[in-house]
């Protein structure tokens, strides 16, 4: 098999995948230990695949393929750049990760009583949801992609129908109808004004629209973005959303499915509305975000609800790299947004096992945990460091990246920012040092309710009632497989420090293809399509995400070895185009 072949089998198989394998585990349900091997192996898969994407993204540049062979832009489109691939390979790593933490709590704790056979097909689906949604080539797949993920994060928000999860689950699900009829809205208003859903050729079309149209439309994206990815003031919901699901739920929608939205944002703003027209609404919103997200950390005494409040507050800096509209304000958004993902999900996980441990996860109750277990001490302590933005760890290379670009725009706003992630950082690391203090170093004895704990390890079932701390049963012992695919997200966080230099490399590169949207249209359009590209039109002074045009004319001599393309040919052939 060719590789341009390979490459048209391999961009659809992390939607793929999953979907399949969410089929093959609804029909193991009465095979617990089937369904649980064959969820863990379809990850696995899944796993896999993304990296041999990254590989090829990184070395081939943006592929493409059309679904059914139905020629662009009539079919469904499928990307493959070095942004998607990256965030398919983070994904997969941690949804691998969660999915063995929750089959080691069910071997341990019983499956008998357990929606486990709705839960493994919905993750699978929820997968399958957010991988549509990092490969989508058109808006209306990544409406879709979007509403998989969403559906099926509906059922496992309520898995267990308690009072607590039912109130949640109704606030997460009017919010999500809310940001979809949005973005429902964005499209039909896009469509009307372009004639077209495809993400390559609106970057075309979009430039011919009124500005003042095309401002309205990228401000509804944002509103619809903007709530799926938490960003103030329309972040609200995700605190009181999120801490009431099991912690392997709560770890992967913490970790991922946020960042799905700042996906989407980094997205539109580079390929569809380049020029810096809401670049300062961006800063402002990161800016707030930032702070609202740790003052409602501070004041926290539950852990899963601190760590809620510190996830709104980091998505700040996302949104500041993206809105300072620099290539090295996207360097640093792109890595942040891996840190983040796998250092999130560590310690939504870490705190399902100081639940299992100390039979609760509020401060009031906790104390003497690093002597109970010096394990899960280690385990806390080194990624919330690295959430502190402590050196050498990633989140410092990540912050630092960040404080450069905005250094470098040098306006006030920028400085602002500046200040803004300075001072959130330093506040971050005293809301996870204050974790530290109080339950791992004081004694549980200075606790003002540590004579009370859970009476049973919550499962995916929240019927869990409090007793005396010398009356608790089997509360204290964590599963080895629990421990384990922690520490394997701890020692993914620590690689992510260790191999900055080269991730940092590759980010630069993903960030510059999305400055350059000439490769990206070329890729799925062609040549021509590229050259269509319009000069750069009115940015700000500091944007560097002008139209690709800005820096040399978009012609088919100027596209680089990036400009390839899997187009299927009469017969089912795959040839690639592109030139050097």
């Amino acid at each position: 098999m060719t590789e341009e072949a390979a490459i048209e089998w391999l961009i659809p198989l992390p939607v793929l995948v999953p979907f399949l394998g969410a089929a093959a585990t609804m029909t193991l349900g009465r095979h617990p230990r089937v369904q649980r091997m064959l969820s863990i192996l379809v990850l696995a898969l899944g796993t896999v695949v993304a990296c041999a994407l990254l590989v090829l993204a990184d070395r081939n540049g943006i592929t493409a393929v059309q679904v059914g062979g139905w020629q662009t832009p009539i079919g469904i489109t499928l990307v493959n750049d070095r942004l998607s691939a990256l965030m398919l390979v983070i994904a997969y790593v941690v949804l691998l990760a969660v999915m063995v933490y929750a089959v080691g709590q069910g071997i341990r704790d019983g499956d008998e009583h357990q929606p486990v056979s709705i839960f493994q097909p919905t993750y699978l689906v929820m997968a399958a949801g957010i991988s549509n949604a990092f490969l989508a080539g058109d808006l209306f797949n990544l409406y879709v992609g979007f509403e998989v993920l969403l559906a099926s994060s509906f059922v496992l928000l309520t898995l267990g129908a308690s009072e607590d999860r039912v109130h949640a689950g109704v606030t997460y699900v009017m919010v999500s109808m809310l940001s979809s009829l949005v973005f429902l809205a964005g499209i039909a208003f896009t469509y009307a004004a372009t004639g077209t859903l495809n993400l390559a050729q609106l970057a075309v079309r979009l430039s011919a629209v009124p500005e003042g149209v095309r401002i309205a439309i990228f401000a509804v994206f944002l509103v619809a973005f903007g709530i799926k990815a938490a960003v103030f003031p329309l972040s609200s919901w995700l605190p009181d959303s999120y801490p009431t699901a099991p912690a392997p739920i709560t770890a992967v929608f913490a970790g991922l499915l946020t960042k799905v939205g700042v996906y989407a944002i980094i997205r539109a703003h580079t390929l569809l509305f380049p020029g810096g027209a809401l670049d300062d609404v961006l800063l402002v919103a990161g800016l707030a975000t930032m702070l609202f997200g740790i003052f409602g950390a501070i004041a926290q005494t539950d852990t899963k609800r601190l760590f809620s409040f510190t996830l709104v507050s980091h998505i700040g800096y996302m949104i500041f790299g993206i809105g300072l509209s620099t290539e090295l304000g996207l360097t640093g958004a792109i890595y942040y947004v891996a840190h983040h993902i796998v250092v999130q999900t560590t310690l939504f996980l870490v705190v399902g096992l100081i639940e299992r441990q100390a039979g609760s996860a509020s401060l009031r109750r906790l104390g003497s945990l690093a002597a109970a277990s010096p394990v899960l001490a280690v385990l806390y302590l080194v990624p919330a460091l690295n959430l502190g933005g402590i050196p050498p760890f990633s989140g410092f290379i990540g912050k630092v990246t960040l404080l450069e670009a905005g250094v470098e725009v040098g306006t006030p706003l920028a400085w602002v920012l500046v200040a803004g992630a300075v001072i959130t950082s330093l506040l971050t690391l005293y809301a996870v040092m204050r974790v530290w203090t109080k339950a791992f170093w004081r004694s549980r004895d200075d606790a003002p309710e540590g004579d009370m704990v859970a009476a049973r390890p919550a499962v995916l079932l929240d019927d869990i009632g409090d007793v005396a701390l010398a009356e608790r049963r089997d509360v204290g012992r964590m599963p080895t497989l629990m421990v384990g695919a922690t520490a394997a997200l701890v020692l993914v966080g620590v690689a992510l420090t260790v191999v900055a230099g080269p991730l940092i490399g590759y980010t630069e590169r993903a960030a510059d293809n999305l400055v350059d949207r000439s490769v990206y249209v070329g890729t799925v359009l062609g040549p021509e399509a590229a050259a269509e590209l319009p000069e750069a039109s009115g940015p700000a002074e500091h944007t560097g995400l002008s139209d690709a045009s800005s820096s040399q004319p978009s012609t088919a001599g100027s596209m680089r070895p990036d400009s390839s393309t899997v187009r299927p040919q009469p017969g089912g052939a795959a040839a690639t185009e592109g030139t050097s």
